[in-house]
């Protein structure tokens, strides 16, 4: 003889993540300027070494080169997006 009980399913339990979603999306928020900036100050660099704008502001040193400006921005670009991804995942 077999005997089972069954009970009653409760409520399911839910890991709740919204803190750091929403700090994720804080910090994607703040980051977005900064992105902006590295973009237009390679652009910039860019567009000195082509003659078409006047000279850089930073003359030497290593931020004087259009390509750190760009690694930077691709860099802070793609912690945006990773940011927003996380942020707005199903909790």
């Amino acid at each position: 003889m077999i005997v089972r009980i069954r009970f009653k399913t409760g409520p399911f339990i839910r890991r709740q993540g919204t803190k750091n979603q929403r700090f994720a999306l804080a910090m994607a928020a703040l980051l977005v300027p900064a992105t902006l900036s590295a973009w237009v100050l390679a652009l910039w660099r860019m567009a000195a070494d082509l003659r078409f704008a006047g000279d850089f502001a930073i003359r030497q040193g290593l931020f004087s080169h259009w390509q750190v400006w760009l690694g930077i921005a691709l860099v802070l670009n793609a912690g945006v997006v990773a940011l927003n991804r996380y942020g707005h995942r199903p909790a």
